[in-house]
């Protein structure tokens, strides 16, 4: 018997799955910690977490994880890791950490992003990059240069947040040309590092670590690392990706038109293209995805949404902490447009699809003689909804062709609110499987150590368990909702941009 161990690196919490390869199923799940880790914000805009944080809840689900289901280490084949994308660790000479990570979350580059992407050129970055620098990890690298000097001058190789997990896993510093992109360290014309923008920034390509391939045997377990975890010596570390593509993959997206979803700590639609394309705007980006090679090139189109996650535990805690599935029944109470109750949910830092502008969480048309829990939930599920959909037309717009979505039984698609609302207002057809971010990672792990020869067949184990279309009278209800929803967001964006830039930006506006 062989099994695959698969690591979620979030930034609430680590997730560890043990497949067993034979049959593809999940034998065991942990996660650690229990209660949600905790966001370090030193500044508003700011958002920070530990690196040692991560590592040691990998420990503790590890253990969980094998107290749950006895299995002799020999017998792990490989291990895959995926992460919250976007992130900034910085590693010294002597392999520690220099400074607590710049998370995905975090607003103090955009400023630094956005003169790049005027220097450099509009044009230029979204032909080469298709991306602007904006908010990325090469943006919050030269934030460090300008800002933490004595930092910046020890810094031995950047990590992503995977890159790092895979580093206390092996001793190896690496990375994946999907992580690059993800970056803005990739020039996707040129399939090498994007050295303009690095020119521009005056950041030392020696500052990135060594490029490996995402299924492969990248590195192995180090004693040190197996003695802690209880595994065993030498175990293939043979998969890593960004959390948005590693969650399509875990959905077998890997081919053009395929699209994918998932409403956790971010709410994401990620679809695969073929060709380059790039918003002019760039509210939705594109990263090289996990099967991409220059002989089939496949790229991932990701809209994400920060307020996701967060409003939902806020929600919980101002409704006197139920569980998550006594909300969702709560909110199931309250009818479709929640008493027009509107909850515009962008309070977690700058947001792409708003051009990286600070924009606030608001509930707007709040009535004390009409409103009660129930509405308030269903505003607050219906306000993700939305703003995914706002999204997704611009997807649309970018040629993305989407009919039928893919998403895990998982966080906010186990509300069927959520999945009705996400289904009627952007028409499309919901498949829903039993997989997860850590499962996904072990069968990428299970490709990249030869147990399968190739992606598709990592996939026997997955099941579909619910398919959900539109239905006319639904979409009907939701349409007058989301219209009513899109004209006080165009309202009170025009209002604080009004405020803000004298004149309001077009593109956002005119999309409205």
């Amino acid at each position: 018997m062989k099994y695959l161990l698969g690591y979620d690196i979030g930034s609430s919490s680590i997730k560890a799955a043990l497949l067993d390869a034979d049959t593809g199923r999940c034998v065991a799940a942990a996660t650690s910690p229990r209660q949600e880790m905790a966001m370090q914000v030193p500044q508003p805009g700011w958002a920070e977490q530990d690196p040692e944080r991560w590592w040691q809840e990998v420990v503790n689900a590890t253990a969980e994880l094998r107290a749950a289901h006895d299995f002799d280490p020999a017998q792990l084949a490989g291990i895959g890791i995926t992460y919250q994308m976007h992130g900034l660790v910085l590693i010294g000479h002597d392999g520690q950490v220099l400074r607590p990570a710049i998370i995905w979350c975090d607003s103090r580059a955009v400023g630094l992003g956005n003169q790049a992407f005027e220097a450099l050129g509009e044009a230029h970055c979204l032909e080469n990059f298709l991306n602007s620098p904006g908010n990325f990890t090469a943006s919050k690298l030269m934030w460090v240069q300008e800002n933490e000097p004595e930092v910046y001058a020890q810094i031995h190789k950047i990590q992503l947040p995977g890159d790092y997990i895979a580093f206390r896993l092996t001793g190896q510093l690496q990375t994946t040309v999907s992580g690059l992109s993800e970056g803005v360290f990739w020039n996707f014309k040129e399939q090498a590092i994007a050295q303009e923008l690095l020119d521009y920034y005056g950041i030392s390509p020696a500052l990135l670590p060594e490029v490996v391939d995402t299924f492969a045997v990248q590195a192995r377990l180090s004693a040190t690392a197996a003695h802690e975890l209880g595994l065993a010596e030498g175990t293939p570390v043979s998969y890593r990706a960004g959390d948005q593509p590693n969650n399509a993959f875990s959905l077998n997206v890997l081919q053009p038109g395929e699209i994918a979803a998932t409403a956790g700590t971010s709410g994401v639609v990620y679809g695969i293209t073929e060709a380059p394309t790039s918003d002019p705007h760039s509210r939705v980006n594109a990263f090289v995805h996990v099967n991409h090679t220059a002989a089939a090139p496949r790229n991932g189109v990701l809209m994400c949404m920060n307020g996701t996650g967060i409003l939902n535990s806020w929600l919980r805690r101002m409704v006197g902490e139920l569980p998550y599935d006594e909300m969702n029944r709560l909110a199931a109470e309250a009818p479709i447009g929640a008493g027009g109750l509107l909850f515009l949910p962008f309070g977690n830092g700058a947001e792409r699809i708003l051009e990286n502008r600070p924009t606030d969480a608001e509930l707007l048309g709040l009535n004390f003689n009409i409103h009660s829990r129930a509405h308030l939930l269903r505003a607050g599920q219906e306000g993700i909804v939305f703003a995914l959909i706002y999204g997704l037309e611009i997807m649309r717009q970018m040629g993305v062709q989407v009919t039928t979505v893919r998403a895990g039984r998982a966080n906010m698609f186990l509300s069927p609110v959520f999945r009705e609302a996400f289904v009627n207002t952007g028409n499309v057809t919901l498949e829903l499987y039993d997989t997860d971010a850590a499962q996904g990672a072990a069968r990428g792990a299970g490709v990249g150590a030869g147990v399968f020869a190739s992606p598709a067949e990592a996939f026997g184990g997955l099941e579909r368990i619910l398919t959900l279309a539109p239905e006319p009278e639904l979409q009907a209800q939701y349409q007058v909702a989301y219209q009513h929803w899109k004209q006080a967001f165009s309202k009170t964006l025009y209002n604080r941009h009004e405020a803000v830039d004298a004149v309001p930006a077009k593109s956002l506006l005119s999309h409205v």
